[in-house]
């Protein structure tokens, strides 16, 4: 298992990142058995989890919860905020109003004071993303999120995120979580060098393309 820096930030972490978006409502409905994983994983070395707010509308973060009691340092702790937590119109998104509240939900959800990594899960159209770094600034300066960092950006609104983070004196996304694999590649014309410009980490999903390279499927069998 090798260890190497999450971007710039000096943070070790392992070359595997476990997910937690198939906890409970999405796949493995046996929470005990979810929560065996994760510590199974801290077993065999790795010290990187990743969920969000999301998942199972709360659930994987309750989960992870649990099972990091007594364990919480052993791991660096990433999730994410943005999808669609409720009924109200302000449920969502990236503004200030929502992340303000919604980190509070994800800490107790988490049982811990502070979130290592919080991303914002998608970009947001509607919202300036000077609200949102500032928000997120606010955060890091309260103690309740270490860095921050984004999911599914493309490479233009990366560097916007960048001009307006250098231009405020706000804190900047130290990583970028696309999705990537053999068959799935278009990062590598605009994501890949600006998070290589930028000196942020790359932490890829889906690399085995939702299954289809996980060797279920072989030359010539039929599908269903």
């Amino acid at each position: 298992m090798g260890y190497p820096p999450l971007g710039r930030t000096g943070i070790k972490v392992s070359t595997h990142c476990l997910g937690a978006m198939m906890f409970v409502g999405w796949g493995n409905i046996v929470e005990d058995e979810c929560v065996g994983m994760i510590h199974e994983a801290l077993d065999v070395g790795i010290n990187f989890l990743d969920t969000a707010d999301v998942y199972s509308e709360g659930r994987s973060e309750e989960i992870v919860g649990r099972a990091l009691k007594g364990r919480r340092d052993d791991f660096v702790l990433a999730t994410k905020v943005h999808g669609v937590m409720g009924k109200g119109l302000n449920e969502q998104g990236s503004s200030r109003l929502w992340l303000m509240r919604e980190v509070e939900n994800s800490l107790r959800r988490l049982q811990t004071d502070h979130i290592d990594l919080y991303q914002v899960h998608r970009p947001d159209a509607e919202v300036d993303i000077e609200e949102t770094l500032s928000a997120l600034t606010d955060l890091v300066h309260q103690g309740k999120v270490r860095y921050i960092g984004c999911s599914t950006f493309p490479g233009w609104q990366i560097v916007e995120s960048h001009w307006v983070a250098e231009r405020r004196g706000l804190a900047r996304f130290i990583c970028e979580q696309p999705p990537y694999s053999i068959f799935v590649r278009s990062i590598e014309a605009d994501v890949l060098p600006v998070t290589q410009r930028y000196g942020m980490g790359v932490i890829v999903w889906s690399p085995l393309a939702g299954g289809w390279l996980a060797g279920k499927y072989r030359r010539e069998q039929e599908t269903p």
